[in-house]
């Protein structure tokens, strides 16, 4: 944990002894009475904690200075096509750690229909896993995650005009494969026949939409509708990626396109 983040549930409350922040506390970075700890309000501001006391029952009592806002969320989008639980779990996590601002899980024609049952969504496992994403990079805020029945849904709902900041906001010049005159940055990840490559892309803005297809791609119907949908269909090179690494792949191309990783 590089950062211990509270929730606003736990505040003025002690740490029980067998939580994983106090074990991270005591026992892997073995902080004592007194010590001060980097902390964070789980979508609220960071700076400092202080531990009051250590109970005899193992427990922690604490105070924060939170004086400090958490770093901006890149206006990233990604929507991924429903990968496996297992891989469902990581991918999450890794997105909230490079700072995506939106997940979108959503069914697709090609994608195993049982992964959409997975209970990572019920369990409060994605919470969890996004929650790790974030404190590995000493943030206190995570990413929105919603569900999708179909790219269809996806593409009539278009949550990316919704966010914090909407693509359609800044539609500045796109130079690059199949890109005409003045249009947000909507890329479809896709190697089948694309329209030219992610890496080549000039971008002049500040927001991005993407989306992954699953394991199985996507199917010729969904490549007509993104294309419809005025998604360019760009691919990351030749070789066919598993679902986590295309996301995390695209997820960093894009970043460094709209000037986030400078």
């Amino acid at each position: 944990m590089n950062i211990i983040l509270f929730e606003e549930q736990d505040l003025g409350k002690a740490l029980p002894r067998r939580d994983e922040r106090t074990i991270h506390l005591l026992k892997v970075l073995h902080k004592k009475a007194g010590d001060p700890f980097d902390a964070g309000v789980l979508g609220g501001n960071r700076g400092t904690g202080i531990i009051e006391k250590i109970n005899l029952d193992g427990s922690i009592l604490y105070s924060l200075n939170l004086d400090e806002a958490p770093p901006p969320r890149p206006p990233l989008r990604l929507a991924v096509g429903f990968p496996r639980p297992i891989q469902l779990r990581r991918l999450l996590r890794d997105l909230s750690n490079l700072g995506v601002e939106a997940v979108d899980l959503m069914g697709t024609e090609l994608g195993d229909k049982s992964y959409r049952d997975t209970k990572l969504l019920s369990d409060g496992g994605a919470q969890a896993a996004l929650i790790e994403g974030a404190v590995q990079s000493r943030d206190t805020r995570i990413p929105s995650l919603s569900v999708y029945t179909s790219l269809e849904e996806w593409l009539a709902e278009k949550p990316w005009a919704k966010s914090e900041h909407p693509t359609q906001s800044s539609p500045e010049t796109v130079s690059g494969p199949g890109a005409a005159g003045l249009r947000p940055l909507l890329v479809a990840a896709d190697n089948v026949r694309p329209g030219g490559s992610m890496a080549r892309l000039s971008l002049g803005r500040r927001a991005a939409v993407l989306a992954i297809g699953p394991e199985r791609g996507w199917s010729d119907g969904e490549r007509d509708r993104l294309e419809a949908a005025g998604f360019l269909r760009l691919s990351m090179g030749e070789r066919a990626l598993r679902t986590e690494t295309a996301c995390v792949a695209a997820a960093i191309l894009a970043l460094e396109k709209i000037g986030e990783l400078g």
